[in-house]
């Protein structure tokens, strides 16, 4: 299976094996299809993309930051200038950029060459230089061919890709002009751990990397968060009883703890799910 597509930009140019259950604690219910949380300055943010919303948790209440309606609100990444950068990931995909309280800054609908985005942009990861990489997937009729999560490691060196239908990660080499070079596969999760259902959906999904390289990736039709070492060992399974489509995955303070964002069945339209938070393993 091939990557449908990887696409870089600068940002500051367009500026200018162990498993256990784990002890769960319920966020927030009732989201309309949760993706891309992030852990900022004590607060949680999260994205729905049923409900093209993003929304802040505070510790005490959920507030809709942003609704763009068509937009299908997906992968969401923090700047140095801390904005955020927004995967729309329906079929004409485009990039926003927001402030902290939703506010839209910039729209982005095609690529530095101005060619339209031909599918959803789907994840987003900003580098330490403030670069950014994002995926882009479909348009597909009769089979998935959808890349997910996308991921950097923390020595800048080493770029992650989630393949969902081939339920691998991938990795590509990051050279110093920021192009993408010898692509390998990192892991295959079907050989780290047993396929929970057999579905073109059951790979994985969006991740998230540690202090120590250390990738946490979240199973789609799986109930699950995989601990991978930066060598490809499984390390931990999280599983995740709130649901069986667990989507993606932030670290609060100090990375003790993570917050998983799940849809309960993944078959449901309405993807309709919830945020748990539940201790991280060192």
């Amino acid at each position: 299976m091939k990557v449908r597509k990887i696409i870089c930009f600068a940002v500051g140019a367009m500026l200018a094996a162990t498993a256990a259950c784990a002890d769960e604690i319920s966020i927030v219910s009732n989201i309309l299809g949760p993706e891309g949380p992030l852990y900022v300055d004590g607060n949680l943010y999260y994205v729905g993309w049923i409900s093209n919303t993003l929304s802040k948790w505070d510790g005490k209440r959920a507030t809709v930051l942003n609704h763009t309606p068509g937009c299908g609100h997906n992968g969401l990444a923090l700047t140095k200038q801390k904005t955020f950068l927004l995967a729309c990931t329906e079929e004409h995909g485009a990039i926003l950029e927001l402030d902290l309280t939703g506010k839209q800054l910039r729209r982005w609908d095609a690529d530095k060459n101005g060619k339209p985005f031909d599918g959803g942009i789907n994840d987003i990861v900003v580098t330490a230089n403030g670069g950014a990489y994002a995926t882009v997937f479909g348009p597909y009729k009769d089979l998935p061919t959808s890349v997910v999560g996308i991921g950097v490691s923390p020595d800048q060196k080493t770029l992650y890709v989630s393949e969902t239908v081939g339920n691998c990660i991938l990795k590509f080499k990051i050279n110093d002009d920021g192009s993408l070079s010898n692509r390998s596969n990192f892991a295959l999760l079907n050989l780290l751990i047993k396929n929970k259902v057999e579905s073109w959906w059951l790979g994985p999904d969006s991740m998230k990397i540690d202090s120590k390289g250390n990738i946490y990736v979240a199973q789609w039709f799986g109930g699950k968060i995989l601990k991978i070492s930066p060598d490809g060992k499984l390390l931990h399974v999280f599983e995740i009883p709130a649901g069986d489509g667990t989507t993606n995955v932030a670290f609060s303070e100090g990375e003790k703890e993570l917050y998983v964002t799940v849809v309960k069945d993944p078959k449901d339209p309405q993807a309709k799910g919830s945020i748990v938070k539940i201790a991280n393993v060192k």
